[in-house]
This record gives C-alpha cells, structure tokens and sequence, in this order.
C-alpha cells in the first residue's frame, strides 16, 4: 500500500487521531470563526503603531493559553449515525470547519451526482488587485473536483490537475463552483469543474485525474473528504 493509503487507513480505520463529537466540532468552528474575522482585520487595520503592539501581546497571550493542551495532529469528525462516510477532516484548507485559513466552502451533492458550491471570498484571499489569487481558485476546484469524484462513488487522490484561468475571479461577490465526473478507467477517475461569476461568466476551468491507491477501498478515502 503507498505512503498516502497507509496514513488514511491509520487515520480512518485504525483510529489514530482524534474524533470529536458535533457538539465539540461546533465549539472549535465558532473559534475558528473568529480567527477568520481576525485575519480579515489584521489585513485592512489602520489602528497606530502603539495598538497594534498591545493587540500583538492579546494575541500571543491567547496563542500560549489555546497550546496548553494541544494534540499531535489535527482531528477528524466522529462517524454519524447513519451517514455513508467513517470520519471527515475538519481542518482541510477548503472546508474544514475548524482551519480558520478555510474560506470555508460547503459543497452539495446534486441527484445526478453532480457537485455544486455557493461562497464568497473576502479581500484576505486577493491576487491580483481586486481579485482572488489564481492559486486559491485552484485549491478551490481541486477540492470540489474531488467532492465529484467522491459523490460518484470513485474516489482518489489528486494525480493531475489542468486549469485554464478564462477571465479574473473577482472576490466579495457570490460565487459558484460546479463539478461532474466525466469518466471512470479502473482506478482513475476523471472529473471537470468550473467557478462561475455572479454574471454568468466562467472565470476558471479545471480538469483533473484522480487515482485511488493501491490496496485502499474506495469507503476509507471518502472518509478523508
């Protein structure tokens, strides 16, 4: 089994990491919801030179105070009752409720097994002025190209990933993403996805492979979307 299957199965089947319950997930995502309204802040705040240093000492002070207990790696969710997936990660940099560098995005599941999301991006994730970073709306696509492949059944790991940037993707604005597998050969699954502007225009295009690896089942790796 590769490197990557090993730790999913460490992780997902074996119990390695932490699994917190919703309750304690809903906790940690409020706090992580701060932490983004704090980015924000930090990025457009024009307070002196003398409150910004006061506010630095704040937040070193709370840094010590969250590390007083800390785990080894980030937590997963525990399983649900009744759901399909075993665990889910809640600090993936897309849609981890509890990674405050997380947009964070929710991606749905169409009945045809198409995938869709509805965000906007803030000024923290600009590019090019007035923009979003062409590498966030990659992380983006990657992430909901991978939801496509999950929601039909043939899921993977990123093995390539082609995106075409049609026009710039502008930020502080609804957005959406779609996604649809376009074909599956064995272990390899093919997808395609796209971020739309409010307007109706495709900024950016993406197509991309996904490879299971060797001597994991397809239900291990679902849990680690």
């Amino acid at each position: 089994m590769s490197g990557a299957g090993a730790a999913m199965r460490r992780v997902f089947v074996d119990g390695e990491r932490a699994a917190l319950d919703e309750s304690r997930v809903a906790e940690l995502a409020g706090l992580a919801a701060r932490v983004r309204e704090l980015t924000e802040a930090v990025v457009h705040t024009d307070v002196d030179a003398a409150e910004v240093a006061a506010v630095s000492e704040e937040i070193a002070a709370l840094t010590r105070r969250l590390s007083a207990a800390r785990r080894s790696a980030p937590p997963i969710a525990a399983p649900v009752p009744g759901a399909p997936q075993i665990g889910r990660q809640l600090a993936n940099p897309v849609t981890g409720p509890l990674n405050p560098i997380a947009p964070p995005v929710t991606i749905e599941t169409r009945p045809d097994r198409t995938v869709f999301c509805d965000f906007t991006l803030t000024s923290v994730y600009e590019g090019p002025p007035g923009f979003v970073h062409g590498g966030v709306s990659a992380m983006v696509l990657d992430q909901l190209l991978g939801a496509a492949a999950h929601a039909a059944g043939a899921p993977g790991m990123t093995a390539a990933l082609d995106l075409r940037y049609r026009r710039p993707t502008p930020y502080g604005v609804p957005l959406r993403g779609e996604a649809e597998v376009t074909g599956v050969v064995g272990r390899r699954t093919h997808t395609a996805a796209r971020i739309i502007a409010p307007d109706g225009t495709v900024t950016v295009e993406a197509t991309a492979v996904f490879v299971l690896p060797r001597g994991l089942s397809p239900e291990v790796l679902q849990a680690a979307e």
